[in-house]
Parts: structure tokens; C-alpha cells; sequence
């Protein structure tokens, strides 16, 4: 308990000057969302990464282009959904979003293990919450956490949305690329992107709404809530 209090003192803070709402009873549950051990293991390999010199990391490895900008480009998109969720937890107040903002900071520093890994530079090194090196990603985090202000519907909405482009972007990356260890990286983020894409839907569901996919197809989201796709097929 003394860590989770910690996690969300410290997530309130770097969030800015946005003020903590009340706790919502009832419209914004109280489930737990477990954090991903695999991306923990990982997390702290990041850290021992980066205590190390460049002298003592392993030789980076041969690279397709496409394969660092893949890699570049998931450190920044796990920091989206960290920094979506600190934000929207601060407006709105549920659990969900802490819970699964406190996984999302495994995943990312599961991605960081892997740039240091092979030598790459970290675009996220020194960015606050709500700040992208990709333009693309700075501008959707913008609209997303826009959106998410209206109601704690939309912010919900907003959460699902996130997990979907998350899993649609983590299976081309895994098609582009042999890696093995960027593989397993993939696919540990894949399966805790199913298990928030589970979990927003419950919270929607515990607040009447039926989701539709935008960016997955609906029977690919049908097939995920109802427990028939697994994360590794």
C-alpha cells in the first residue's frame, strides 16, 4: 500500500498543476489492475542499463531502419498511455486509470531496456507527462486527453481507444522484425494491452456503454473481450 501511495503522490506531481479530484464512488470502480511482472523484470534491467557505461552494454546489434524507428517509436507510445492516464486520473479520479498508469510505467521502461540494449538513443529521456519528441504522438496525446475531459465515459473510451492502437501497433512491429529480444519485449506489451483493453471495457460496461472498435476490427475486439484471441497466437 506504502508503494501505491507513493506511485500516485509522485504521479500527481509531475502531472503539473492539474488538482487531484475526489474519488468517484461507483462510476469509476475499484478493480486493481495487475502490474505486468514480466515488464517489471524488465523495468529493473533498464535501470542496471543505465548505471552501466557504454563500454559495459552489450554490442548493438545490426538494425534495419525500420526496426529502430519501431523501436523509438514504442518508447514514446507506452509513454502516451502512462501520460494519458496520470492526466486523466487527475481530472476524473477513477482507479482504473492509476492502476494501468502504473503498468504502463513498466512497459516503458521495458522498451528503454531494449534502446539501451542496443545502443540507441531514448527519445522520452527528459520529457515531462504530455511531452513527445514524435509529432505525431504529441499530437494525439493533445486530443486524447481533450477528449477524456468531457466525462468520465469519454475518458474511458479514450483508455479503450489507447489499447487498441497499442495492440494494432505491437503486432506490425513484431511483423517487422526478427529480434528476438525485441520480440519478446512486443510481446509482453501486447499481452498488458489486452489486459487494459479488458479492463476499460468492464469499467464502460459498469457504466451502461457498449464500445465499439475503432481501430481494431469489431470481431478482432469481440474475439479479445470474449476471451477466444489470445495475446500469443
Amino acid at each position: 500500500m506504502n508503494l501505491k501511495r507513493n506511485f500516485l503522490k509522485a504521479a500527481a506531481a509531475s502531472a503539473g498543476a492539474v488538482l487531484l479530484a475526489p474519488l468517484l464512488s461507483g462510476c469509476g470502480g475499484g478493480e486493481e489492475e495487475p502490474t505486468d511482472a514480466a515488464a517489471l523484470d524488465d523495468a529493473a534491467d533498464a535501470e542496471t542499463y543505465a548505471r552501466r557505461g557504454p563500454a559495459s552494454r552489450a554490442a548493438p546489434t545490426t538494425l534495419t531502419e525500420q526496426e529502430i524507428a519501431d523501436m523509438r517509436f514504442m518508447r514514446e507510445e507506452e509513454k502516451l498511455a502512462h501520460d494519458v492516464y496520470i492526466t486523466l486520473f487527475n481530472v476524473w479520479g477513477a482507479p482504473v486509470f492509476a492502476n494501468i498508469a502504473e503498468s504502463e510505467t513498466a512497459h516503458t521502461e521495458a522498451v528503454l531496456r531494449l534502446l539501451l540494449k542496443k545502443g540507441l538513443p531514448d527519445p522520452a529521456k527528459g520529457q515531462p507527462v504530455g511531452y513527445f519528441e514524435n509529432q505525431e504522438l504529441q499530437t494525439l496525446y493533445n486530443q486524447l486527453v481533450e477528449q477524456g475531459r468531457r466525462s468520465l465515459v469519454d475518458a474511458l473510451s479514450v483508455g479503450a481507444l489507447i489499447e487498441e492502437k497499442d495492440i494494432w501497433d505491437i503486432r506490425q512491429k513484431m511483423a517487422a522484425t526478427d529480434e528476438a529480444d525485441a520480440l519478446k519485449t512486443y510481446q509482453n506489451l501486447l499481452c498488458g494491452s489486452y489486459s487494459h483493453l479488458l479492463a476499460f471495457n468492464r469499467q464502460l460496461k459498469a457504466n451502461g456503454v457498449s464500445y465499439t472498435a475503432q481501430v481494431l476490427t469489431q470481431a478482432e475486439w469481440n474475439a479479445i473481450v470474449a476471451g477466444t484471441s489470445s495475446c500469443t497466437s
